[in-house]
């Protein structure tokens, strides 16, 4: 069975929790949003969670089971085909015509009934469900909790001679997130101080539009991105992880219209000749207008940069609009890239990657000082707005790959992370018609940004 972490890490890519600034039922102020139905349409995600909450209690002590409306039936249904459990419904409300029953299905009095819930937050719903399951003569001794809120809910329960038992607590949801880089620091201290009851100081940072942000930007490079941005309506970057020059092509003239710049690996181009590869891509790239983005991410010192940089086979400096590079050289070895603008690696997507806080404020610093830099490669929010966000691992279907890429859906990045370019690699090349998904992110893309900034 998939580990409770991995399990959970695809919840997570559902957009199971949200952080950020949100009005619970109650009028509270709480810094995330825990929303578990999403769930119920991944029948896989399904299938697991029925396996992993079946582990962490004994099916063999239970004659019934029962799913509080309206969230947890569909978890208690897998529940009840994986364990053979007998299921019964519970209705929101007693029809005032038909039967008029508050519970549905066959069972007997006396039978002792496991409730399923999905999120536990004070529990006094679930007291009040209970009552009602017990007015029926039937037992409840048990509940099992997807995911515990940690304010209070399970406490009560207990008190009240109920054995709760959680898949997840808010703390440990929280600590997978962390271990995975997918947890901002400031969004730990906020979550921290709303379970502890102290005051959450929630920031008050606003998105920039492309024309603000025009004003802000003085490399001609930054210019030319927002400016295609605005024109095209997009704010798609393509990657292309292609082994061929013909294939490079082809994805360039098929998806040119709808990107502001495609992202290459040349070095990966195992036919790669500069006037059969680069010179036609040029000419691509001035016909339907978008940029060349040389994901090199250099990582050396200046001198010998300088040589990849404007020698060898390759002659980056002589067609890349744009290159990544790795700041863990210093900012002196960003010195050399004199005729692109420099986008750098501050943190990456992938699970386990060792670009955690103090590296990346570090290499912000870097970042917003330098002149060549005119944004980052982030999973994290930038302090300057100067600076443009790109952001890769974005995917529609938000998943994990076996190499561990942490894929992000687009409207995900742009309201957590203030992105300003999503790039998108397999979701547009691996596909059967990348011209649609091409077209279909650049609409998503775009909505995003447009959703995010009212």
């Amino acid at each position: 069975m998939m580990s409770k972490e991995d399990f959970f890490l695809g919840c997570y890519n559902l957009e199971i929790i949200k952080f950020g600034k949100f009005t619970l039922k109650s009028g509270m102020e709480s810094p995330f949003y825990v929303d578990l139905r999403p769930l119920v349409s991944d029948p896989k995600i399904l299938k697991i969670l029925a396996g992993h909450l079946l582990r962490i209690v004994s099916p063999d002590n239970f004659d019934l089971i029962c799913g509080v409306p309206y969230a947890a039936l569909p978890m208690a249904t897998a529940m009840s085909l994986e364990s053979h459990l007998p299921l019964i419904l519970k209705r929101k409300e007693v029809k005032s015509y038909g039967t008029k029953r508050l519970i549905e299905g066959l069972y007997k009095k006396g039978q002792n009934c496991l409730l399923v819930e999905d999120v536990i937050t004070s529990g006094k719903s679930l007291i009040e469900t209970i009552e009602e399951v017990e007015r029926e003569d039937l037992k409840v001794t048990d509940v099992v909790v997807v995911l515990d809120r940690e304010q209070g809910g399970k406490e009560l329960l207990e008190k009240k001679g109920l054995r709760v038992h959680t898949l997840f607590t808010l703390t440990e949801a929280c600590e997978i997130l962390k271990r995975n880089n997918l947890l901002f620091p400031e969004d730990e201290k906020r979550i921290k101080d709303f379970l502890s009851g102290n005051k959450v100081e929630f920031s008050n940072k606003k998105r920039l539009s492309y024309a603000q942000k025009l004003e802000k930007v003085s490399h001609p490079v930054a210019k030319k991105i927002l400016e295609l941005a605005l024109s095209k309506k997009s704010n798609l970057i393509a990657s292309a992880d292609v082994c061929s020059t013909v294939e490079l092509l082809e994805i360039a003239e098929k998806i040119g219209p709808y990107i502001v710049a495609l992202k290459t690996h040349v070095d990966i181009l195992s036919d790669f000749k500069f006037d059969r590869t680069i010179l036609p891509l040029r000419d691509l790239a001035e016909k339907h207008q978008f940029l060349l983005m040389e994901d090199r991410k250099f990582a050396d010192i200046g001198s010998t940069q300088e040589r990849q940089y404007n020698h060898g086979i390759y002659k980056i400096s002589s067609w890349a609009d744009i290159v990544t590079s790795q700041v863990i050289g210093g900012a002196p070895a960003m010195d050399p890239f004199l005729n692109s603008g420099v986008v750098a690696i501050l943190s990456m997507s992938s699970s386990g990657a060792l670009t955690r806080r103090e590296y990346f404020l570090e290499a912000q610093k870097i970042a917003e000082s330098h002149p060549n830099i005119i944004g980052g490669v982030t999973q994290h929010p930038l302090q300057h707005d100067s600076l443009l966000v790109f952001t890769p691992g974005v995917h529609l279907e938000s998943k994990t790959d076996k190499k561990g890429q942490q894929y992000h859906s687009p409207r995900e990045v742009f309201k957590r992370i203030y992105t300003d370019f999503i790039i998108v690699g397999r979701g547009i090349y691996a596909t059967e018609n990348p011209v649609k998904m091409a077209e279909k992110y650049r609409i998503i893309g775009w909505e995003a940004y447009l959703e995010d900034l009212s």
